[in-house]
């Protein structure tokens, strides 16, 4: 029986909600590096996005433009301390893809301990994305396993 690139497990998980310094130009870029599907958005005055929505890879992420002091964009507070994690059917033509479209390729795309083969991109906007394609079921203690030989 094939591996599920996506798993079922993380196909309906917690909806981020990412604030964003030019909330419109991030749609553009994401349509064009990963391949995000605008769902609808809210426009509100001087071109700003009120609240919009976009599907990645049939992952559900809102975005609006910052406005402080409650939601403040990664640009404008030296970095995140959230990453994104997106399971696609083919992280590697993803990573390309995004790079040409000018994101910040942070690790390339490489099989990793738990079963996925990843890589990690910066947009442009600061947000950090995790792309992922699953290769192996595995069961907790053979991850917990894996890690320790790796690890220590």
């Amino acid at each position: 029986m094939p591996t599920n690139p996506v798993p079922e497990t993380y196909r309906n998980a917690v909806v981020a909600h990412i604030m964003i310094d030019g909330a419109a130009a991030a749609i553009d870029f994401y349509a064009e590096a990963f391949g995000a599907v605008e769902l609808f958005r809210i426009d509100g005055p001087g071109g700003r996005v009120v609240h919009a929505e976009v599907g990645v890879a049939g992952s559900t992420i809102m975005l609006g433009d910052a406005e402080g002091p409650v939601f403040r964009a990664p640009t404008a507070t030296g970095g995140t301390t959230v990453g994104l994690h997106v399971f696609v059917d083919d992280v590697d033509a993803l990573a390309e893809r995004a790079v040409a479209a000018g994101a910040e390729l942070l690790q390339p795309p490489a099989n990793q301990f738990h079963g996925d083969r990843t890589a990690i991109l910066r947009d442009p906007f600061g947000h950090v994305w995790v792309f992922l394609t699953h290769l192996e079921d595995l069961t907790p203690e053979e991850v917990a396993r894996r890690a320790r030989d790796l690890f220590g």
